[in-house]
C-alpha cells in the first residue's frame, strides 16, 4: 500500500511592481475575491492573505502592495515595508511580471526579492493572453530564465485562468510539512469590515479620475446585522478640500453611483439587502503621516 503523502502548508508571497496583476492572480488562485482590483496602480495597500485549502495542502497567498522605486510618501514607504516583510517571512515567493513588458521597476523589484529573503522564487509570467504570436512566449521565458535563478518559470493568464492548474500543482512541493494554518473553510484573514472598506475604495477608484484615488482611504464605522439585512456606515477620508468635491460629485452623483455599486455587490455576496451610508471628510496629508497611517490600520 503506497505511503500517504504528508500534509504541507506555508506562506506564498506574491510580489512584483505595481499593476502586474498580483491581486487578480490571488483571487483566481483562491477562487474568491479577497483583494480589490482596478486598472490603476497602487490599488493594493495592505498585506492581505488569500487561502486555498486542498486535501493535502494549504497555500496561504500573501497579496502585497506593489514595490515602489520612489517611495516618497509615508504610505509608499509602509507599503514597501509590508512587501519586504512578506518576502522575508515567506516559504515561497511568486514574482509576477507581465509577459509583454519588462521595466526598470521589474528589475528593481527582483533585486529586492533577492536581497530580502532566502525562499525559493517562482517567476509567474502573467497576461500571456496578450502575447502574439504564441511562439513569442518562448523568447519571453528564455529572457526571464536568464535574469535570476528561479525555482520554476510558469506562464499564466490570471484573468482568463490559463495554466493556473500548473502553478497550483507545483507550489506544494516548496511548502513545509505542517497541519493547516487556518480553518479549512477560510479564504482570507481579513474581517468583513475591512473587505467592505476595500470594496468602497475599489468602486470609488474605478469612478474617479487618475490623481484622486491615491489621496483617499475608507474606514467602516458601523457594520451591523439587522432584521432586514446589513447596516453599514463608512467614512471616506481625502487629503484636500478640492478632492472632497470631486469624490462627492455634482449633486452627490459620483458618491451615489459608487455607493450603489457597493450595495449591489454586497447584496449578491450576502444574499440580503444592504443599507449603506457614506460620508466624506478632509484629513490633511493623511497619506504622508506614519502616525495617522498606523491609526488607520496600515501595516
Amino acid at each position: 500500500m503506497p505511503e500517504e503523502q504528508p500534509h504541507v502548508a506555508g506562506f506564498v508571497a506574491v510580489v512584483g511592481r505595481p499593476n502586474v496583476g498580483k491581486s487578480t492572480l490571488i483571487n483566481a488562485l483562491v477562487r474568491a475575491k479577497v483583494s480589490i482590483v482596478t486598472p490603476k496602480p497602487q490599488t493594493t495597500r495592505h498585506r492581505i492573505l488569500g487561502i486555498r485549502t486542498e486535501e493535502r495542502s494549504q497555500m496561504v497567498f500573501v497579496d502585497t502592495p506593489g514595490l515602489h522605486t520612489n517611495a516618497r510618501k509615508a504610505m509608499n514607504r509602509l507599503m514597501n515595508r509590508a512587501a519586504d516583510n512578506a518576502i522575508r517571512d515567506a516559504d515561497l515567493v511568486l514574482f509576477v511580471v507581465e509577459a509583454n513588458r519588462w521595466t526598470a521597476e521589474d528589475a528593481q523589484a527582483l533585486k529586492r526579492i533577492g536581497a530580502a529573503g532566502k525562499a525559493p522564487v517562482i517567476a509567474v509570467i502573467n497576461k500571456i493572453d496578450k502575447v502574439h504570436p504564441k511562439e513569442e512566449l518562448l523568447r519571453v521565458i528564455d529572457e526571464m530564465t536568464a535574469r535570476f535563478t528561479f525555482a520554476e518559470v510558469v506562464p499564466v493568464s490570471a484573468l482568463r485562468g490559463e495554466n493556473l492548474d500548473r502553478l497550483v500543482s507545483v507550489i506544494p512541493s516548496y511548502l513545509r510539512e505542517s497541519p493547516p494554518l487556518f480553518p479549512e473553510d477560510a479564504v482570507s484573514d481579513r474581517s468583513d469590515s475591512f473587505r467592505v472598506a476595500e470594496l468602497i475604495r475599489e468602486k470609488l477608484t474605478l469612478a474617479l479620475r487618475q490623481e484622486v484615488p491615491y489621496g483617499l482611504t475608507v474606514q467602516v464605522e458601523r457594520f451591523e446585522r439587522e432584521a432586514e439585512g446589513f447596516a453599514i456606515a463608512a467614512l471616506i477620508l481625502v487629503e484636500r478640500d478640492s478632492q472632497k468635491g470631486i469624490v462627492v460629485g455634482k449633486g452627490g452623483a459620483l458618491l451615489k453611483k459608487a455607493g450603489r455599486a457597493v450595495r449591489l455587490e454586497l447584496k449578491e455576496q450576502y444574499g440580503v439587502p444592504v443599507h449603506l451610508e457614506l460620508w466624506v471628510k478632509v484629513r490633511d496629508n493623511w497619506a504622508d503621516s506614519e502616525e495617522q497611517l498606523l491609526r488607520l490600520g496600515y501595516d
